[in-house]
């Protein structure tokens, strides 16, 4: 391989149907040259044609349409990895359920059961991704998510800005709907009383001023809060000597609609001071 400049490069694999279309698009939008469906032996080439500055962040997606190549892709990744450049493996999940209806929305087929079941497809598609998923740096569950989540996912996680610390994403969620799979801190804050208990309250959710106060304005949330915040001071810093780049903190009451979302904007006012990329995702607060 030639003496190019180091690259940032991610690669994007996953299961058919769990956005790996949308997750290439939102790197495209934050200036990564962006190939969809290069064949993995062509990774190498690849860096060395991007040549000098220009392109300093490269994003591809690989999948399992590359058949018997697939087998190579540790070896490659290896090699790119050896010559310099920072290479990170993205893989996108989500349940067998949540891929099949998707299929039957789109009335698709699956490219590796185009006259079989879907079922059929996924099950030959898991077995032929396996190892790409244990190499991965990061995988996301799309079950749950629309494009929106997922395209801001996907920027919070792998976007060129330069930053001090790690990204950081502060989420409520309800579960009721279940616990995010991508959370890498996950609070429960149902000890608090409900204000979905209080007639006023009900209808509202933890944006209203009147349900943040009725939350925040007790001695047991505020100690609560601030144990949360020494907490992560405590562990980002060293999240971040480990390599870990992108980090999500969970918290969640029954619904996703009150106690979390509003802790959940406190927390966010109170980190950000120290990680100006503090996003914040009400994951629930729009469900029944």
């Amino acid at each position: 391989m030639s003496n190019a400049p180091a690259k940032h490069i991610v690669v994007i694999t996953g299961m058919s149907g769990s956005g790996k279309s949308t997750a290439i698009r939102a790197l495209e939008d934050v200036g990564f040259f962006c190939i969809d469906n290069l064949p993995v032996l062509l990774l190498p080439k690849l860096t060395e044609l991007a040549g000098g500055g220009q392109f300093s962040h490269l994003a591809l997606v690989v999948d399992a349409r590359e058949g018997i190549f697939l087998k190579e892709a540790p070896r490659v990744l290896d090699e790119v990895r050896r010559a310099g450049h920072q290479v990170e493996v993205l893989f996108l999940d989500a349940s067998d359920e949540s891929l099949i209806r998707r299929f039957s929305e789109t009335r698709r087929r699956h490219p590796l059961a185009p006259t079989g079941s879907v079922a059929e497809g996924l099950r030959a598609e898991r077995e032929a991704l396996k190892d790409l998923r244990e190499m991965a740096d990061q995988v996301i569950d799309s079950s749950v998510l629309n494009v929106h989540d997922l395209k801001r996912m996907v920027q919070a996680r792998f976007s060129p800005e330069p930053a001090s610390g790690p990204s950081l994403s502060v989420m409520s969620f309800g579960f009721r709907h279940g616990v995010p799979p991508q959370a890498d801190l996950v609070f429960d804050v149902r000890f608090l009383p409900n204000p979905y208990f209080v007639p006023e309250l009900k209808g509202l959710t933890g944006k209203d001023p009147k349900v943040a106060a009725y939350v925040l304005d007790r001695e047991e949330t505020q100690q609560f809060v601030e144990k949360v915040v020494d907490l992560c001071r405590f562990l980002f810093p060293r999240y971040q000597k480990e390599g870990k780049a992108y980090l999500t903190v969970a918290l969640g009451c029954t619904g996703g609609k009150h106690r979390s979302v509003a802790i959940a904007e406190e927390l966010r006012k109170r980190l950000i001071s120290d990680h100006p990329r503090v996003q914040l995702w009400d994951r629930d607060v729009e469900k029944e």
